[in-house]
C-alpha cells in the first residue's frame, strides 16, 4: 500500500486499505468491515498535524476528500452545517459568499474542519476560545457503524468530549458551527523589544481583539501583531506589496535563509538577529479570514504548549536563557498567542485563561535539545501540549494536567471498547483500550 506522510514529514504510516466514502452509509460500512476484520480505522484529512495523531499506522484509512462543502446554512442565526472533510480555506470562501465568517481562526487554513477541531486548533484572542468553542453540534459514526448526534442539549457528555475528541470516539461526519456576520479586521504589525512586550502583554491581550507576537530565540526583538474589528471598507495591501512581503520575503527568501543556516549552523545565531532586525511596521485591513491566515510554504517541525497566562513572562525568560546554551541553534521564531477558558474536556484551555507558546525548527535541522528544554520549562508551569503538535507526554503525565481526563477515557471505553479508532499515538496519550 502507498505510504502516508504528514505535511511536516514528522509522521508516517502504511495503511493496509484506503477507502474514499462518498456518504455516511459507505463510511459506516467501512467501519463495520474493518472492525469485523480486526483492523483499526483512522480518517485522513490533509495531514497538517505535526504529531502522529492522524497516522493510520497499518490499519484502514478513510479518505474524506469527497466529503466536503456546506450542507445547510441559516444566515439569520449564523448556524452552518458543513461536511467533516471540508478544508478551512474552502469553508472560509463559502462562508464569505454567504456573508458569514468564523469568529476566530488560526493562521493555517489547510486543515479539514473536523481535523482542526479534533486536535484543538485555535487562533488568538483573550476573549475568544479555540475553533471547537464555535461548534454548536456534531454528528459522528461510532465503532459499530451507528451515527450519533451531540450538542449541549443532546448527548451533552459526548459533546463535551467530542469537540476535541482526537478522533478517538468516532469519525465525525458533519459539524454545525455558530458563525458571525462577515467582518473586516484591521491589522497592525510593529517590532518591539521582548522585555517590553512581556511587561505589558496582559494589557495588550486585554486591549485588542486578537494579539500575538513572534520572537527569534537568538535575538531580543519581537514582531507584535494586533488584529481588531473595524467598520467601513477594507484597505488591503496592494497586490505587489502583498506578494513581495508575504510570498517573496516570508516564504521564498526566509526559506533560502533557513537552508543557509542548515548548511552552516554557525550562521544561525547571526541570521536570527538579522531576521529580527528586518521586521518592519505595516498596517492594512481586509476580510477576516484573509487577515487571520497566511501561506506557509517553508516546512518545519513544531511543538506547542498551553500554559496559564500569568506564567508567560517567567516561561519566556527561561526559554531565552535555555536558547543561549543550545549546541544546535534554532532557525525558526517562537510564536505566542492567547485564548479564553472553555469547558471542553481535552481542550488545552480547559478552565483557565491560556497563553500558547509554539516553537519550531526548520526541516532537517537538529531539534531535540531545544524541544526537550522547552518541554521541561513549560511542564513545570503545568503546560498542556497541543494534540496536533509534537510532544513526549504519555497518559500518566496527561492525566495530571486534565481534570476530565479519566472521564474522557471512560466514555471512549464505552463507545469504542475494542479500539477500532486507536493508533499508536492514542495508545500513548490515552493508554490502549479494549
Amino acid at each position: 500500500m502507498q505510504r502516508w506522510t504528514n505535511w511536516a514529514r514528522t509522521a508516517t504510516g502504511t495503511p493496509s486499505n484506503v477507502l474514499a466514502p462518498r456518504d455516511t452509509a459507505e463510511a459506516a460500512a467501512a467501519i463495520r468491515d474493518a472492525a469485523k476484520d480486526g483492523r483499526t480505522v483512522r480518517p485522513l484529512g490533509t495531514g497538517h498535524s505535526f504529531s502522529s495523531i492522524g497516522s493510520p499506522d497499518t490499519g484502514w484509512a478513510l479518505d474524506l476528500s469527497h466529503w466536503t462543502g456546506i450542507v445547510r446554512a441559516e444566515p439569520d442565526t449564523g448556524l452552518v452545517t458543513v461536511r467533516a472533510g471540508t478544508p478551512l480555506h474552502q469553508l472560509n470562501a463559502e462562508l464569505d459568499g454567504l456573508g458569514l465568517a468564523m469568529a476566530n481562526l488560526g493562521d493555517i487554513d489547510q486543515q479539514t474542519i473536523s481535523g482542526a477541531i479534533s486536535t484543538g486548533t485555535h487562533g488568538t484572542g483573550a476573549g475568544l476560545g479555540g475553533l471547537a468553542t464555535q461548534v454548536e453540534a456534531l454528528e459522528l459514526l461510532l465503532a459499530d457503524g451507528t451515527e450519533r448526534r451531540c450538542s449541549a442539549a443532546e448527548n451533552p457528555e459526548l459533546f463535551a468530549a467530542a469537540r476535541v475528541g482526537l478522533g478517538a470516539l468516532g469519525v465525525i461526519t458533519s459539524v454545525t458551527l455558530r458563525c458571525v456576520p462577515a467582518f473586516t479586521l484591521a491589522a497592525e504589525e510593529r517590532p518591539a523589544p521582548l522585555d517590553d512586550v512581556l511587561e505589558r502583554f496582559d494589557q495588550l491581550a486585554a486591549d485588542n481583539d486578537h494579539v500575538e507576537f513572534y520572537w527569534f530565540p537568538h535575538s531580543t526583538n519581537t514582531l507584535v501583531k494586533r488584529n481588531n474589528r473595524q467598520d467601513g471598507p477594507a484597505k488591503p495591501l496592494p497586490p505587489l506589496r502583498h506578494f513581495l512581503e508575504y510570498e517573496l520575503l516570508e516564504n521564498r527568501l526566509f526559506g533560502a535563509v533557513c537552508k543557509l543556516g542548515r548548511a552552516v549552523p554557525s550562521l544561525v545565531r547571526p541570521l536570527n538577529r538579522i531576521c529580527a532586525s528586518t521586521w518592519s511596521s505595516r498596517s492594512y485591513s481586509d476580510r477576516s479570514h484573509r487577515v487571520f491566515t497566511t501561506t506557509r510554504s517553508v516546512r518545519f517541525a513544531e511543538s506547542e504548549y498551553a500554559i496559564p497566562q500569568e506564567s508567560l513572562p517567567d516561561v519566556l525568560r527561561e526559554m531565552q536563557s535555555a536558547a543561549r546554551g543550545l549546541d544546535d541553534p534554532v532557525m525558526f521564531p517562537v510564536e505566542v498567542r492567547v485564548a479564553a477558558p472553555d469547558d471542553i474536556w481535552l481542550s488545552t484551555a480547559y478552565q483557565r485563561p491560556t497563553a500558547y507558546i509554539a516553537i519550531h525548527q526548520f526541516q532537517g535541522m537538529p531539534r531535540d535539545q531545544w524541544f526537550n528544554a522547552f518541554e521541561s520549562i513549560v511542564g513545570a508551569a503545568g503546560g498542556r501540549p497541543h494534540w496536533g503538535k509534537m510532544h513526549r507526554l504519555d497518559a500518566a503525565a496527561l492525566r495530571e494536567r486534565y481534570p476530565r481526563f479519566d472521564d474522557f477515557r471512560r466514555l471512549r471505553a464505552e463507545l469504542d471498547p475494542d479500539g477500532v479508532f486507536r493508533n499508536d499515538y492514542l495508545d500513548r496519550v490515552l493508554d490502549p483500550c479494549g
